[in-house]
């Protein structure tokens, strides 16, 4: 399920990475947005049945390059914005979607920072080492309480609470 979200996304990611650099206010409208919209979706009654669909290629490949490309204009790797629309449209279960969305988030920031660094405005922060250590620890401890320590309706509303403060970060500050 994976190949045709990652092939509409890894192109798009790119090109959002580096394509095109919005302003700081722009940057943070849309990031904003698709947050709070995200989080809204996270609230919302979800019935983890076990009757699946499984995505049309075009659907997965198409849904890939939007996400792959907000995703390289926001910076950020694109699952927090595919696994509210896998579980909204019953692709997947939570436990399925969190492992889904950590593979895409890797092929899109992969994506992303090249696309950024073979553009001309590309600038790391000195930093830089520390953000990558900060999100491999975050990665590690979220994959332990997503697999075996939260049950799935409340790893959903603690990323809905995430999302909405993420969020309010984005648009209010």
């Amino acid at each position: 399920m994976f190949w045709p979200f990652a092939l509409g996304s890894i192109p798009a990611a790119y090109l959002g990475g580096g394509a095109w650099k919005p302003t700081d206010t722009t940057y943070r409208t849309i990031a904003g947005i698709a947050l709070l919209l995200a989080a809204i979706r996270m609230f919302a009654e979800y019935q983890d049945d076990t009757v699946r669909r499984t995505p049309p290629f075009s659907a997965a490949l198409l849904l890939g390059a939007g996400i792959g490309l907000l995703s390289g204009l926001t910076g950020v790797g694109g699952g927090i914005f595919l696994s509210p629309i896998l579980l909204m449209l019953h692709w997947t279960t939570m436990r399925e979607s969190a492992a889904l969305a950590a593979a895409f988030i890797l092929v899109n920031s992969i994506a992303g920072l090249a696309g950024y660094t073979a553009s001309a405005h590309a600038a790391w922060p000195e930093v830089l080492w520390i953000f990558v250590l900060v999100a491999l620890a975050g990665g590690l401890v979220g994959s332990e309480l997503a697999l075996r320590r939260l049950a799935p309706a409340l790893l959903k509303r603690l990323l809905g609470v995430v999302l909405i403060v993420a969020a309010g970060k984005m648009i209010w500050t």
